[in-house]
């Protein structure tokens, strides 16, 4: 059986957002600066998927651009997260991090029990943006390091947050 994904595009603060949901829930956002290019990213990951753009979407699109805008608390939406069982450990370590809080690598890493590496290897193949905050992750330096929708977006989300979220 094919499976169908039900997606949206919208112009955001980020740029281009594209958010796809199967029937458990979202399983793609993606932010970019063309559609075009974030639709072809959303079929390469989804070969088999059938697409469907038909605005089902909306509610949840504008639960995501208004997080967008005002940081504090992530839109409870019902995630359909595809991962091995090391990257559902990392994706769920992700969204214990506050808004506003940032860890190294290295941190989730000890937290984890496991390696850097491996923990920026999960944080790359996250394919909800936002809901599973990777960009709040940095280099062991603080620095910015990786991030799968650019480092300006990074550094643009971290700055939103500190001065909208309360810290904890």
């Amino acid at each position: 059986m094919t499976p169908t994904l039900h997606y949206q595009l919208a112009p955001c603060a980020l740029g281009q957002l594209l958010l796809a949901a199967s029937p458990r829930g979202i399983a793609w956002l993606a932010l970019g600066d063309q559609p075009q290019a974030l639709c072809a990213e959303l079929l390469a990951a989804y070969p088999d998927a059938a697409l469907c753009s038909d605005g089902s979407l909306h509610d949840a699109l504008t639960a995501i651009q208004q997080y967008l805008q005002a940081p504090r608390h992530p839109p409870a939406l019902p995630l359909d997260l595809t991962g091995t069982p090391y990257q559902q450990r990392v994706w769920s370590a992700l969204q214990e991090i506050p808004c506003g809080r940032t860890e190294s690598y290295s941190q989730l890493a000890a937290r984890l029990g496991s390696h850097p590496r491996a923990v920026a290897r999960a944080c790359a193949s996250n394919r909800v943006a936002l809901l599973v905050p990777c960009h709040r992750v940095l280099a062991a330096d603080g620095g910015l390091a990786g991030y799968r929708w650019g480092l300006a977006r990074k550094a643009a989300l971290l700055a939103s947050e500190a001065d909208g979220c309360t810290m904890e």
